[in-house]
């Protein structure tokens, strides 16, 4: 299904994008999905969506006019047409079709937004750096804590 949503805004001018799941409008997934590569969703799922494993940076969520997330959406790529009713933390691009709804808070590197797309939450740039700077200050604080055991 190479190129399966095409190119151009609807897809957020991303040419050459892959789906690797498809999610029907008749269906509804009740429980967390995890994924790698592309998933696109025309149907319903009351969960959380998030990639699977920690290296699938490329990974891709479309998600249709039909398509609703009831839930928190944890993907590096998301292309919002549908609803959401949840959090989304987009770690490299969100891009806001105009028919896209978010009821929750929007984590993004870069945003990309149509007239008549909307969000009732708050928008959270996430540069990148705070999760490096979080990281080194949890591996500072667990070596702390290790010596500390060994003294103690």
């Amino acid at each position: 299904m190479k190129g399966f949503l095409g190119s151009g805004s609807a897809s957020g001018g991303k040419s050459g994008s892959s789906v690797d799941t498809l999610i029907g409008r008749q269906t509804e997934i009740l429980g967390d999905v995890r994924f790698s590569g592309g998933l696109h969703l025309d149907g319903r799922i009351k969960g959380t969506v998030s990639m699977a494993g920690g290296q699938a940076a490329s990974a891709t969520l479309s998600i249709s006019e039909t398509g609703t997330v009831e839930g928190d959406i944890r993907v590096p790529n998301v292309i919002l047409n549908g609803t959401v009713i949840g959090d989304v933390h987009a770690t490299e691009k969100l891009v806001l079709n105009a028919k896209a709804r978010v009821n929750g808070n929007v984590h993004y590197a870069v945003l990309q937004m149509e007239p008549g797309a909307t969000i009732n939450g708050q928008l959270v740039h996430d540069s990148g750096e705070s999760a490096v700077a979080t990281r080194s200050e949890s591996a500072v604080l667990a070596i702390q804590d290790a010596r500390r055991s060994k003294q103690g």
